[in-house]
């Protein structure tokens, strides 16, 4: 990454001055993040949906701000500011740039890294699907006959990938699954690429360190909300303005730009016989486990209470529940300061001796799951877009919704939930 230097030229003599206690350093290899109870507008001349500062620093009189765990805390307002502020803990300031500049200075130099470019989405190609239409599921067979083996199911919708044709029956490869469907129980070609628009689920990756979500799709709209790197978004409409989509966030619906995301489309995958196996005998383990608990404690600042589920999933709902009403902070992973939704939940999980990723997206990964909400016990993890929760029981997640709520308890279906997860 190459670097911006900016000289002034305000006197005669040279000299290479390190940024005093008026400006305000800016880490090696970071991005600028939006001031506190400000939303940031770009300069005209870039495009960038990055949190990277693009105007001079100015020293005005700021919000207070609160460090965290993350090292900065950040807020969203309304887009009136022009100018980014960065805000750092102690311990970057062993990192401070020194910046080359002529003469003497009379204002504050900031150092801003160039923006890396990220390459266009490419279109998706559907023609060589395979699509289950069935009622429930059709077999996968060793061979091309209803003789074979059964090596696992693929379920209606379920997708797999079309390898070759016999007599009758198509050869495909899903997930960890490779055999043989009858044909008469599949759609492939035109009626697949049309049909996989309507089952499968777009997603958009984060690419960039912190995204803003905006109201509008234009970088002149007000950011209703961020989003961190490898993060991962439900799509709710594209094309809607050239670079542009749609998301759904914590916040609400908003809009994003394409040149810092990923789009790929989410298919459900056969299953395996092994994998079926070990995901029955999974939930069978875990209902002797609901069956023998007695786990109902309360939480003393919500008065809400945890209901059924094994006694570690209880309890980590009982533990969660303690930090209702503490703050939400954007990057942030502590309980009692403040913390963003993952970080609520991986600082939760670490409680117990469970190490979890910092991201949303990542947890979507974690753990085992359980086959919706229906089958969620207190300790599961609810997985939104752009968002996780921990549920309680009685229908409800404890989580760190926004800035607005901090940690709440809500009601588990006020939004789609794309996954629930299971750790212990």
């Amino acid at each position: 990454m190459f670097y911006k230097h900016i000289k002034v030229i305000a006197g005669i003599c040279a000299a290479v001055v390190v940024m005093a206690s008026t400006s305000v350093p800016v880490e090696a290899g970071t991005t600028g993040m939006p001031a506190v109870g400000a939303a940031p507008a770009l300069e005209a001349t870039s495009t960038s949906e990055q949190a990277s500062a693009t105007a001079a620093l100015k020293t005005a009189s700021k919000a207070p701000v609160q460090n965290n765990t993350s090292g900065v805390e950040l807020a969203v307002g309304e887009a009136s500011s022009d100018v980014y502020t960065t805000v750092h803990t102690a311990q970057t300031q062993a990192q401070q740039q020194t910046v080359p500049v002529e003469g003497v200075v009379e204002d504050t130099v900031l150092v801003v890294p160039e923006e890396e470019t990220v390459s266009e989405n490419d279109a998706e190609d559907f023609s060589n699907l395979v699509i289950a239409q069935v009622n429930d599921y059709v077999n996968v067979r060793s061979i091309p006959s209803e003789e074979g083996e059964i090596l696992g199911k693929l379920y209606d919708d379920s997708v797999g990938e079309f390898i070759s044709e016999q007599d009758g029956w198509y050869e495909i490869k899903s997930g960890s699954v490779q055999g043989f469907v009858k044909a008469e129980y599949v759609v492939t070609g035109e009626a697949a690429v049309a049909l996989a628009k309507e089952v499968g689920k777009r997603i958009a990756t984060v690419t960039t360190t912190t995204l803003f979500v905006r109201q509008e799709p234009t970088t002149e709209s007000p950011v209703i909300g961020m989003v961190p790197i490898e993060d991962e978004l439900t799509v709710t409409e594209e094309d809607v303005t050239e670079g542009w989509i749609k998301v759904s966030v914590e916040e609400g619906e908003g809009y994003v730009s394409t040149d810092f995301v990923t789009l790929s489309t989410e298919f459900v995958k056969a299953e395996s016989k092994a994998e079926e196996e070990a995901r029955l005998a999974a939930e069978e383990a875990e209902r002797k486990k609901a069956n023998a608990a007695a786990s109902n404690s309360a939480a003393s600042k919500s008065g809400a209470t945890v209901s059924g589920g094994s006694g570690t999933g209880g309890s980590v709902a009982s533990y969660a529940l303690q930090f209702v009403g503490n703050p939400y902070v954007y990057g942030g992973s502590s309980l009692t300061n403040g913390t963003d939704c993952s970080g609520f939940v991986m600082s939760v999980y670490a409680h117990f001796g469970v190490g979890l990723p910092h991201s949303s997206g990542a947890q979507r990964g974690c753990g085992y799951d359980v086959g919706g909400l229906a089958n969620a016990q207190p300790g599961d993890i609810v997985c939104y877009s752009g968002h996780v929760g921990i549920y309680i029981g009685g229908g409800q997640i404890v989580h760190a919704s926004t800035a607005a709520t901090g940690i709440k308890v809500s009601n588990a279906n006020y939004r789609q939930v794309l996954s629930v997860r299971r750790i212990f």
